[in-house]
């Protein structure tokens, strides 16, 4: 790899619009790739205006520089966009080497991943990406529904979505990871909210967040919903498939949450202790005991 020395740059570079997971809103944000490797996903129209690409050592080097300089009070980086673990492992290294040498208060690097780059990794790329400060992976799940899966094009399995989340801790990495509520529509919603807390027991993840379906017209989801072949869930629908799911989900210590803007009741789940006294919460809620997030409220 080679160092560039042509370091005037006044500002990050940023293309198009870019997204992050919650919990890394206050990490320096460097975008080394552009749009997402996969990017077939029905519901997700984040990426539909951008060609996969992963972008220069020298545009790297340049934004990672001027971190160095303007963000020397933020202690993570997150690498965007949709899928940079699917950089090869030798560029991967230099990003996470020279994120290293500049940024030596960084303590811990996060990126997100789908089950086909991770399966790239070998056991023991994990493990070099590991000892370089990769200390968080955030995977998109969605649901542990076999026929959902396909049916939403997520290009793999459950199967291997329990395998490869599973290397990503026995790498010593934190796993993060999404679920949709709602994506199943009526028809198999208890079936998605049951067979996603299996996956969720079965892979035992360090984190999961969330997320609630919001219908985007420029994706394939948002053209079955005009065509009134999706039928979106109401809120008490939502609310009941949220239950199911946290049910059917043990987890040895993780946190479940649903404080994702996109969901009308926000909850915090410490497993396992956390899960009866949020199960409660939901059937509060149910009776309208508890406040729900208003609808002008809720965004992706």
């Amino acid at each position: 790899m080679v160092e560039y020395t042509n370091h005037d740059e006044d500002e990050m570079e940023y293309e198009g619009m870019v997204i992050r997971p919650p919990s890394e809103g206050d990490s320096i944000l460097l975008q080394v790739t552009v749009g997402c490797s996969h990017n077939k996903c029905i519901f997700c129209g984040t990426y539909k205006d951008k060609r996969f690409r992963i972008k220069t050592d020298e545009r790297i080097l340049k934004d990672i520089l001027f971190a160095s300089r303007y963000c020397r009070r933020q202690d993570r980086v997150f690498l965007m966009d949709g899928d940079a673990l699917i950089i090869p492992q030798r560029r991967l290294v230099w990003i996470l080497e020279r994120i290293r040498e500049h940024l030596p208060w960084v303590r811990r690097v996060g990126l997100y991943a789908n089950a086909k780059s991770i399966k790239m990794k070998s056991d023991a790329d994990l493990a070099q990406l590991q000892g370089l400060g990769l200390g968080i992976v955030y995977l998109g799940v969605e649901t542990g529904h076999p026929e959902l899966l396909k049916k939403i094009c997520k290009g793999t399995s459950r199967e291997n979505l329990i395998l490869q989340g599973r290397r990503i801790k026995q790498a010593g990495i934190r796993l993060s990871v999404t679920v949709l509520l709602g994506i199943a529509g009526r028809e198999l919603s208890r079936e998605h909210a049951r067979e996603t807390g299996s996956l969720l027991t079965e892979m035992d993840p360090d984190f999961v967040g969330a997320l609630t379906v919001m219908v985007l017209p420029n994706t394939e989801l948002g053209k079955a919903y005009a065509q009134k072949e999706y039928q979106p869930l109401t809120v008490q629908e939502l609310l009941l498939e949220l239950g199911e799911m946290l049910a059917a989900t043990h987890l040895s210590r993780g946190l479940f949450y649903s404080n994702h803007a996109s969901n009308y009741l926000p909850i915090k789940v410490r497993y396992p202790e956390g899960q009866k006294p949020a199960l409660a919460l939901i059937q509060k809620a149910l009776r309208g005991e508890v406040g729900l997030r208003p609808e002008w409220m809720r965004a992706l």
